[in-house]
């Protein structure tokens, strides 16, 4: 009887020994009690199923616990009050994913393309050898721009773009290039180059510089191998035999140089003629030679590779010449062809865009494509020509499938001489018409071989000039000093010996009414400061309000904050020889900026005769008078003065450019328009 005892007690130890306890509490529930003698718990067939073999548990009065096994949580989780919740969530997280993707890809679909920074924002062009003198000798350099750049952001100014400064003889200044890769030592070192670039995208910039790949100064290696016969640099010039007679040299040719008189010169250590379509000092690369070609684009390569955000390739038409070398038709056939001397007199059939040379300038496209494969670094080309008509300017565009320039710099704003509506009017539509379809414009109003905007036109036009191109469609470019009015210097004392058209726009920058304009501590300026520097300076003009800067700054500042100037659609709705009248609206915005600007003499404009819907009364965003900025007018009768100009903005759903009569008179570069309730901008319109 003690053995049987001894038996139930080891059978009941292991019962619960063969327990599994995990550390959690259990449900109370199934608590462990105390065994009842009585109770079939403690009967010995009940321990003897519990070792040898596991029974169905019965799972109707239990419910889940925090540590149950595996086998009883498979259990619950088939029943169909926690097997649909579950299924229901998962599916619910599908079909989540699912539309977040569709509505991403949808977006990315239908949003229109983004501006990049050559168009998001003005460019400000520097003449580096007149911003700003940094070591008193006169001179500006690359350090003194580097100091300026907090100014130069306060223009809201995004591209920042330097003509040449390369080592260079200054031949016609920007032209007689020495050496491609080296900085000319008026303007500072390479260090100082590299720290500028740092400095530049460090304020959220950008850098573009000029390059002129059409010639080399007499002075490069190039030209001295090449006139000597070395190697391949034998043909890396356009030689041709000519012959001297009693020390006059008769060329191949009546071709002429830019500058006048015959573009042969004879070279006494060769013994034949060289091209050059500028000075003499300025003979031609041979773009017909393959080695010339990789030259360039190493060169392009370098400056890439120092951080360079883009190019200006100028005086790109003269690359190629005819290699049959005939004589130039002349524009009076009666004229006696040996008193045909200066450049107008011939057509430049032969020397000016010759079959081939687009070719090149898309072979600069695609060295520059290679260093616009990481995000956010594409890189700008731009191209100058000069003389060229606009059918042949727009071709630098590129065909549909084959681009080249981002877009060739329009200058004729920036060569008026006289002001009406019906020129500006021309100028504007002339380039909007003939633009390809997708491509973007630009507006300049002065460069360095332009006489300055107060010089051509007068006081009153700097604000309505830079109202103009702010407001149209595309990218306004700035020629510094052109935001304070400045004007030419005049024509005297200047002791250069180029010649002195050239220079007259190139004064040193006025800065403050101290010596030299602020400019320069040195004793001297190597060209002289405008008269006026006392009054137009940007010292003064930053604490007027109605300076000519603060306006510059008030345009730039809308420029950059309203999709309808970045995005919308140009509609003229009206020119005369005074006025020039145009709207830019965008679809899904309920606002229109009207812009009246009056080139000419005192002006009456009715404008509710162009638009009929226009309210009675709307309201002035900004003037070239600040007086007038917030308060309202009457369109029934707007008067302007001359070079007076007006932004006037009001509130509208029928925009001009869906109405029959208006279609053929607006333009639009890269269609979008405006979802108010999404705040997105959307290319399905």
């Amino acid at each position: 009887m003690a053995e049987g005892k001894g038996k139930r007690d080891s059978i009941g130890m292991s019962m619960k020994g063969g327990r599994t306890n995990n550390g959690f509490v259990q449900n109370e529930d199934i608590l462990e009690r105390d065994p009842d003698p009585g109770s079939p718990e403690d009967s010995p067939q009940h321990n003897a199923v519990d070792i040898f073999g596991p029974a169905e548990p019965d799972l109707k009065d239990i419910r889940p616990y925090a540590g149950m096994p595996k086998e009883v949580l498979f259990r619950f989780s088939g029943q169909a009050r926690y097997r649909v919740p579950r299924e229901v969530l998962f599916w619910l997280t599908v079909a989540s994913v699912l539309v977040l993707i569709a509505a991403t890809i949808s977006i990315i679909a239908i949003s229109p393309k983004c501006l990049d920074w050559w168009q998001a924002g003005p460019m400000y062009r520097i003449y580096p050898r007149s911003f700003k003198d940094s070591d008193k000798d006169g001179n500006g350099d690359l350090k003194g721009i580097q100091d300026k750049l907090d100014y130069i952001t306060t223009l809201n100014i995004k591209t920042v773009w330097i003509t040449s400064f390369y080592k260079s003889s200054l031949k016609d200044f920007r032209h007689g290039v020495e050496d491609f890769r080296e900085i000319d030592p008026i303007f500072g070192t390479m260090k100082n180059f590299e720290n500028l670039v740092a400095a530049i995208h460090d304020k959220g910039l950008k850098l573009i510089i000029d390059f002129i790949p059409n010639h080399t100064s007499d002075k490069h290696a190039w030209f001295q191998w090449s006139r000597n016969q070395t190697g391949k640099y034998t043909d890396y010039y356009i030689w041709h035999d000519c012959t001297r007679e009693n020390g006059k040299t008769i060329p191949p040719n009546n071709w002429l140089s830019v500058y006048g008189n015959s573009s042969w010169h004879f070279d006494e250590v060769r013994n034949q003629c060289y091209f050059h379509q500028f000075m003499k000092e300025q003979p031609d690369l041979n773009f017909r030679n393959p080695d010339v070609q990789e030259e360039i684009k190493e060169i392009i390569q370098f400056w890439l590779s120092k951080g360079v955000d883009g190019f200006s390739f100028d005086a790109v038409q003269f690359l190629l010449e005819a290699k049959h070398l005939r004589d130039e038709a002349q524009v009076n056939k009666t004229q006696i062809p040996d008193t045909v001397t200066h450049y107008s007199e011939l057509y430049h059939d032969f020397t000016t865009t010759q079959v081939g040379m687009h070719d090149i300038v898309r072979s600069f496209r695609q060295t520059m494509d290679q260093y616009s494969r990481e995000p956010g670094r594409y890189r700008f080309m731009g191209t100058e020509t000069h003389g060229e008509n606009i059918a042949k300017t727009m071709m630098y565009y590129g065909l549909p499938f084959i681009q080249e320039a981002d877009f060739p710099f329009n200058s004729y704003l920036g060569k008026l001489d006289t002001s009406s509506g019906n020129i500006v009017f021309e100028v504007i539509t002339s380039w909007m018409e003939n633009m390809p379809e997708g491509k973007w414009p630009n507006w300049m109003t002065g460069g360095p071989d332009n006489d300055r905007l107060t010089s051509r036109l007068g006081e009153q036009y700097v604000n309505i000039m830079n109202m103009l191109v702010f407001t149209l469609p595309g990218t306004p470019i700035t020629y510094y000093g052109e935001e304070i009015g400045m004007r030419n210097i005049l024509a005297t004392n200047l002791n250069e010996t180029y010649d002195v058209d050239t220079l007259l726009s190139k004064s040193p920058m006025q800065w403050d009414n101290s010596s030299n304009a602020g400019f320069s501590e040195g004793n001297h300026t190597w060209l002289p400061t405008s008269s006026d520097y006392h009054t137009v300076n940007v010292d003064v003009q930053k604490t007027q309000p109605r300076s000519a800067l603060k306006l510059y700054q008030e345009l730039s500042l809308l420029h950059a904050n309203e999709p309808l100037f970045s995005r919308g659609w140009f509609c003229y709705l009206r020119n005369d020889n005074h006025s020039v009248v145009y709207t830019r609206e965008l679809d899904g915005i309920d606002r229109v900026f009207l812009m009246v600007l009056n080139f000419g003499e005192l002006s009456l404009l009715n404008l509710k005769e162009m638009i009929s819907n226009i309210p009675t009364r709307v309201r002035i965003r900004l003037s070239t008078n600040s007086a007038y900025k917030g308060h309202e007018v009457d369109t029934h009768a707007i008067t302007l003065d001359k070079g007076e100009g007006l932004i006037l903005e009001y509130n509208t759903r029928n925009l001009l450019h869906h109405q029959t009569a208006f279609q053929d008179r607006c333009f639009v570069s890269n269609r979008a328009c405006y979802s108010s309730v999404l705040n997105i901008l959307y290319s399905l319109c």
